[in-house]
């Protein structure tokens, strides 16, 4: 059986890519819904009812472990996949988000941190939520960033510079010391940020933490490591190429993708 990962666009092929590389014996699949991508601006349901889709399809395709890449989708839809999906159609699989890995990663700091994040992350507050649950010393200053999804999509980032200025200097006001990367794409911008915010300010990105919290999650679970099948492989699939696809990915990977359209 596979590891899958899914994401709402091609962003999470940063996580998929750390991924590999701490864990690089398993197999995946992964699953970007590029026909619908961005989904920060949709409603809780419409999240939920694409997730729960993407979810069943990557089941079908043998997996017994998914992990939510899309930061979106882990806010808005993994506990009700988790509490009322898995149980009645999936008991023995489990689907994994983003969002508890990254605040039990930095629970611990009695900072003030600024969340950038897309529109219903930040809605969901779950970062907030969350956080204050551990550890109450800890300031949150939530930034929503609805541009940014569709700006690294579709591949026309040399026009971010104004946009991602315009986003953090609330949170430079706030003097945040910490900015956490809500959203699995926003790794592809972590050096224009750090020249933005400056060195004083810690940049939190996603990929630096996922792939250890996974195996450290398969090391506490051997009835799930057990199952997954050891041969390497690895699977890209995507609902829908645009005229950038190739490109992006590529920047985004480090390495040119096969992929294979899907539909489901």
């Amino acid at each position: 059986m596979k590891i899958g990962i899914f994401d709402s666009g091609l962003g999470g092929l940063v996580i998929a890519k750390a991924i590999f590389k701490e864990l690089p014996k398993y197999d995946y699949i992964y699953l970007g819904d590029t026909a619908r991508v961005p989904y920060g601006n949709r409603s809780q349901q419409t999240i939920f009812e694409f997730t729960r889709q993407a979810v069943d399809f990557l089941f079908k395709q043998n997996c017994a472990l998914i992990i939510i890449a899309c930061n979106t989708s882990s806010a808005m839809a993994l506990r009700r996949i988790q509490r009322e999906y898995l149980p009645k159609k999936y008991p023995n699989r489990r689907v994994l988000g983003v969002i508890v890995p990254t605040i039990e990663e930095i629970r611990n700091t009695p900072r003030k941190i600024g969340v950038l994040a897309t529109t219903s992350t930040i809605k969901s507050h779950s970062y907030k939520k969350e956080l204050m649950k551990l550890n109450r010393q800890i300031k949150i200053f939530e930034q929503e960033a609805p541009l940014l999804v569709p700006l690294i999509e579709n591949n026309t980032l040399k026009k971010s510079g104004d946009i991602l200025k315009s986003y953090l200097k609330p949170m430079l006001a706030e003097k945040v010391d910490d900015i956490l990367l809500g959203c699995t794409h926003y790794p592809i911008l972590k050096n224009a940020i750090k020249k933005i915010a400056g060195k004083k300010i810690k940049i939190i990105s996603q990929e630096e933490i996922i792939p250890g919290k996974l195996k450290t999650y398969l090391k506490r679970h051997p009835e799930i490591e057990s199952k997954l099948s050891k041969k390497r492989e690895r699977l890209f699939e995507v609902t829908d190429k645009n005229t950038n696809f190739d490109e992006v990915a590529k920047t985004l990977f480090g390495k040119k993708i096969k992929f294979k359209l899907v539909n489901y």
